[in-house]
């Protein structure tokens, strides 16, 4: 079992609701009080990386406890695991992935040297690199998801209801759209 990666199709009708509801956005507007309404968008920014710096450790001490040094690992043993025995093309996981080259190499570089994943490069006019598991990296993602998913909802859950989880990620897909 694992992470179904949400899109706008599989999100409950409430949330639909609340996200569609223009008073909503008019009660979040007046909550800021913005003389300026672009100054929303600086907000969005701000509020991204703070919920990312204030969840990141406690959710990363729950992989390291699995044997996993980052989140991002747990998505490239998704992908790579989802491409199946075709394997995963490294430029395509930096796009599905919107990590940068030199960040995604250092990653899988450390993957390499656990014995999870596999490199093969594949000559095409070009030096492709193609991802695959390894016997040890096979079903990783399934052990940990259970691990990971329940330090994701310890952190999250007391903060928002369901509902409102959906609505922001509904709202976060847009953003990755």
């Amino acid at each position: 079992m694992y992470c179904q990666m949400p899109t706008v199709d599989n999100v409950s009708q409430e949330a639909k609701l609340i996200m569609d509801n223009t008073t909503f956005a008019r009660e979040a507007s007046a909550f800021f009080g913005d003389e300026d309404p672009s100054v929303a968008y600086n907000r969005v920014w701000f509020n991204v990386m703070r919920a990312h710096r204030k969840f990141l450790p406690d959710i990363s001490r729950a992989l390291k406890a699995e044997g996993v040094s980052d989140p991002i690992w747990y998505e490239i043993l998704l992908e790579v695991a989802r491409a199946g025995a075709e394997g995963q093309p490294m430029a395509e996981l930096e796009k599905k992935l919107f990590v940068a080259q030199y960040a995604l190499s250092r990653h899988v570089g450390r993957m390499l040297d656990k014995g999870l994943i596999k490199r093969t490069y594949i000559s095409d006019g070009r030096r492709k690199q193609v991802l695959f598991l390894t016997d040890q990296g096979l079903g990783l993602h399934n052990r940990i998801w259970p691990g990971y998913m329940a330090a994701i909802q310890k952190e999250l859950s007391g903060l928002m209801t369901t509902d409102e989880a959906y609505a922001l990620s509904k709202l976060m897909i847009k953003l990755l759209s």
